[in-house]
C-alpha cells in the first residue's frame, strides 16, 4: 500500500492525498459507506459504484464472523467475491461491537469472550484470531483488535484499557507479519489510538501507535457520546503526533459538520452509519441543509430532493414523493433516501478535496459548516 500526499491547505491541516491498494486507488479525504454485514443497507453495489461513487466500503468482522461465517467466505474467495464489490474493503475488528454488547461479554488479557446477539452462543475473539478472520474476509485494510472505551470513563479505566490495547496491538502486528495475505493481494494493518478524552493518554497512545510503523493509523474511542469540542481537541492532538506521510482514519465520525472540522485537523478517512441510518428515518443531508422529510411542509413540494447535488435519485424524485414513501414505510423510500445521503457525503469529501488542492479549503469549510448543519 502506498499513500501519497498531493496538497496541504495553507490555512489548516487539511490534506489531499492518494491511497493505492490492491483493489484500486482511493482519493482522500474520503468517506467510507458502512456495509456491516456484507452490504450497505438498502443500496446495490452498482449504485454504490456508479451513483454514489464510493471508492471503499466497510465490512464488520463481528457480524460477518457470525453470519454468513468465515468458512463460507473462505470457500468463495473472500467478501469481494461474495458481495460483488470490486474496490477496496476495510474491516472493523469487531472491538466496537463487542464493547457495545455490555453484559454479554467479558474482557480478559487473552481477548474477549462474548455471547452472540443472534442465538446466545459463546465465542472468543483474540488479537491473533481477529487478524486471521479479517484475512479470510479479504479486507484490503485490517483494523487492530482494541477495546473501545466508553464515555464517560474514569482515568484509571482509560489508562488500563489503553495499555491492554497496546499489548493486543503487538500481538496483532506479530500475527499479521507472520502470516501471508489471502487471495493474492496485499492486506495491511492499521493500529488504533485510544485514551478516551485524556490529553496525556492520547499523546502516549499516539506515540506508541506511530512507533509501530504500520502503513496507516486510526483514531478510535471518539464519537461515543463526548462533546464535539473534546472530539476535536483529541483529534488535533493525535494528528500532531501521527506521521504526516501515512493516512489517518477517524473511526465512526460522523455528521457533515464533524467531517469538515476533522478534515481541517488533518484526518484523511471517515466512516459512519449516520447517512444510511438517518435516511431510513427520513433525515436527509442536502447541499442546503438538513431536511426531515416527514415534516408536513414537504407534503406538496414537487421540487427535486436536491437539484444542486445532482445524481439520479436526488434529481429525479421529488420531496413530496419521497415523503409519501417514507410516511407509508415503503422500502423504496429507504432506498432513495440512503442513496441520496451517501451521494451527499461522497460529494462533500470530493468537494473538500477540490478546495484543498485549490488552496481555498479553510474559507470554504467555514461557510459550509454553517450550511450543512442548519435545519430547513
Amino acid at each position: 500500500m502506498k499513500f501519497t500526499l498531493h496538497s496541504v491547505d495553507p490555512k489548516s491541516a487539511a490534506r489531499a492525498g492518494v491511497l493505492q491498494t490492491g483493489h484500486g486507488e482511493i482519493q482522500t479525504p474520503i468517506f467510507m459507506p458502512v456495509g456491516t454485514a456484507g452490504s450497505v443497507k438498502a443500496v446495490h453495489q452498482r449504485e454504490l459504484e456508479h451513483d454514489i461513487q464510493a471508492q471503499i466500503i466497510l465490512g464488520n468482522t463481528y457480524h460477518l464472523y457470525l453470519r454468513p461465517g468465515i468458512d463460507l467466505l473462505e470457500r468463495v474467495g473472500g467478501l469481494h467475491k461474495f458481495n460483488g464489490w470490486s474496490k477496496p474493503i476495510l474491516t472493523d475488528s469487531g472491538g466496537y461491537q463487542v464493547y457495545s454488547l455490555g453484559a454479554n461479554r467479558k474482557i480478559t488479557e487473552e481477548g474477549v469472550i462474548f455471547k452472540s446477539h443472534i442465538d446466545g452462543s459463546k465465542h472468543t475473539f483474540t488479537p491473533e484470531g481477529v487478524m486471521d478472520i479479517q484475512r479470510i474476509i479479504g479486507a484490503d485494510i485490517i483494523m487492530a483488535f482494541d477495546e473501545c472505551t466508553p464515555y464517560p470513563c474514569d482515568y484509571a479505566y482509560a489508562r488500563n484499557s489503553m495499555d491492554m490495547t497496546h499489548r493486543w496491538l503487538k500481538r496483532c502486528v506479530d500475527r499479521v507479519h507472520s502470516t501471508e495475505p489471502k487471495y493474492g493481494y496485499e492486506q495491511v494493518l492499521f493500529p488504533i489510538v485510544q485514551g478516551s478524552v485524556y490529553n496525556d493518554l492520547r499523546k502516549q497512545s499516539a506515540e506508541f501507535i506511530a512507533s509501530q510503523d504500520q502503513p496507516g493509523n486510526a483514531i478510535g474511542g471518539l464519537s461515543v457520546g463526548e462533546p464535539h469540542e473534546d472530539m476535536y481537541a483529541m483529534t488535533s492532538l493525535v494528528c500532531g503526533i501521527l506521521p504526516q506521510h501515512k493516512p489517518r482514519y477517524l473511526m465512526g465520525v460522523g455528521t457533515p459538520e464533524n467531517i469538515l472540522e476533522c478534515i481541517a485537523l488533518g484526518i484523511d478517512m471517515f466512516d459512519c452509519v449516520m447517512p444510511t441510518r438517518n435516511a431510513r428515518n427520513g433525515m436527509l443531508f442536502t447541499t442546503q441543509g438538513i431536511i426531515n422529510i416527514r415534516n408536513e411542509r414537504w407534503k406538496d413540494d414537487l421540487s427535486p430532493i436536491d437539484a444542486t447535488l445532482g445524481g439520479y435519485v436526488s434529481t429525479f424524485h421529488s420531496k413530496a414523493y419521497l415523503r409519501h414513501l417514507i410516511i407509508n414505510k415503503e422500502i423504496l423510500g429507504a432506498q432513495i433516501a440512503s442513496i441520496h445521503n451517501l451521494t451527499f457525503y461522497l460529494w462533500l469529501v470530493k468537494e473538500a478535496r477540490k478546495q484543498i488542492v485549490e488552496g481555498t479549503f479553510a474559507e470554504w469549510k467555514n461557510k459550509m459548516v454553517k450550511i450543512v448543519s442548519q435545519r430547513l
